[in-house]
């Protein structure tokens, strides 16, 4: 079991092995977290698949990264494998969807070009990523049967964790990004602040990782949509409908005199209006399906992720980059190396409404996910505390949007 512990000098960073902290850290995120559904909140009405998560698209693997150290260091990776198998070698079809480019996504022209994937998907902070891209790199080229490879498209996504972490530190390692990839696994998905989310911020409360996923009914096909969300950003929090960000007191960030990047708060008193939040920040969202889909339909899809993201109050700011990446995992569409031909199947136009409806019921609930399995962190340039939920669930069940949990509901 190793995990890292970051120590840092006046001229350069040192990331030395260490045992049990971080993990011990992860584990006590996963077991016995309040997500959204947990507590009443039922988002849309297409029934979840098994786990409630990315994973629930067969064959979908995550795995995750943590780096802490004290206050300075809360960042981390979070990668995402479509398969099994080895993906330069057997590319799914992908697409990807901006909805606002304020960000520094990397492998965006070769998957609009040429409609796939060839590497898995990972996210860390924004000054990492060129850092993350390079070990995914050196990683796949070591993958057996890669001897003759020389081009390598890494899609490599980011949101700014510079207000809890160090981020001009850029504590991230190869071995970091090789430890999300070798650990990565189907089952539950920890969220919350782990791997990429560590250190992100949503509607000035702590965000961070989040997955749902929807399972449409046997009629229109019985195919599952999985999202896993990096959420930091910001706007109005809305919940199923209930504007919660403008009734939620209390204090949600803290400033140290050190500044901020991308995060506007105020210092406030007990009864204070939440610290507000220009919006500025990032989200990606990942997006699975089984459904057997070209690109054209995978962007579609990814372009209604966008809907649930509204839903939660977000107001797509001018400095926020938000980025949806869709992929098939549909045996059937994969595109293997040395074909000179690809034979697939395609769903037609006019069957794809219930996946809209899934990947943005999916995409609201990971948002929310995100936020209720958050805990308070004391960072590098100051706090940002855990949404409130208990006081957001008494504001929804005053507001009548909240749904009884049953017995058997909170055994599972």
């Amino acid at each position: 079991m190793t995990t890292y512990r970051v120590l840092r000098s006046s001229r350069f960073v040192t990331v030395l092995a260490v045992l049990s902290f971080v993990f011990v850290m992860i584990s006590q995120t996963s077991p016995g977290q309040l997500r959204a559904r947990d507590a009443g909140v039922r988002v849309g009405s297409l029934s979840p698949g098994p786990l409630n998560a990315i994973t629930d698209v067969a064959g979908v693997r995550v795995g995750h990264t943590t780096l802490t150290n004290g206050q300075s260091i809360h960042t981390g990776v979070t990668a995402i494998l479509p398969h099994g198998g080895n993906v330069f070698r057997e590319r799914v079809p992908a697409a990807i969807h901006v909805g606002n480019g304020f960000g520094k996504l990397l492998g965006v022209t070769q998957v609009q070009e040429l409609g796939e994937l060839e590497t898995p998907i990972l996210l860390t902070g924004t000054l990492s990523v060129w850092k993350v891209a390079d070990a995914l790199v050196a990683w796949l080229l070591a993958q057996p049967d890669m001897e003759e490879v020389r081009s390598i498209n890494p899609v490599v996504g980011e949101t700014n964790d510079g207000f809890l972490s160090d981020i001009r530190a850029r504590p991230v390692l190869p071995e970091h990004v090789v430890h999300a990839l070798t650990n990565a696994a189907g089952g539950r998905v920890q969220e919350g602040a782990v791997g990429a989310g560590t250190g992100t911020v949503a509607f000035g409360w702590k965000g961070g990782i989040g997955t749902s996923s929807r399972k449409l009914p046997d009629k229109t096909g019985a195919y599952t949509v999985g999202v896993l969300v990096q959420s930091n950003f910001g706007g109005e929090l809305t919940i199923n409908g209930v504007r919660i960000g403008r009734e939620l007191t209390g204090q949600a960030a803290t400033h140290s005199s050190k500044g901020t990047t991308g995060l506007t708060t105020k210092a406030v008193t007990k009864d204070s209006p939440i610290a507000s939040h220009t919006g500025d920040g990032s989200i990606m969202i990942i997006v699975a399906t089984d459904a057997p889909l070209s690109s054209r339909n995978l962007e579609r899809l990814a372009t209604r992720a966008l809907a649930g993201l509204a839903r939660t109050g977000s107001n797509l700011s001018n400095g926020s980059g938000d980025y949806v990446i869709a992929f098939s995992t549909a045996t059937e569409c994969r595109r293997r190396q040395g074909e000179t031909s690809h034979r697939t199947t395609e769903l037609a136009n006019e069957v794809m409404t219930p996946l809209f409806q899934a990947v943005a019921e999916a995409t609201e609930e990971a948002i929310y996910n995100s936020m209720f399995t958050g805990r308070t962190v004391a960072g590098f340039r100051g706090t940002v505390e855990a949404l409130p939920v208990a006081r957001v669930l008494e504001r929804l069940k005053r507001a009548g949007a909240l749904h009884p949990v049953s017995a058997a509901e909170r055994q599972r």
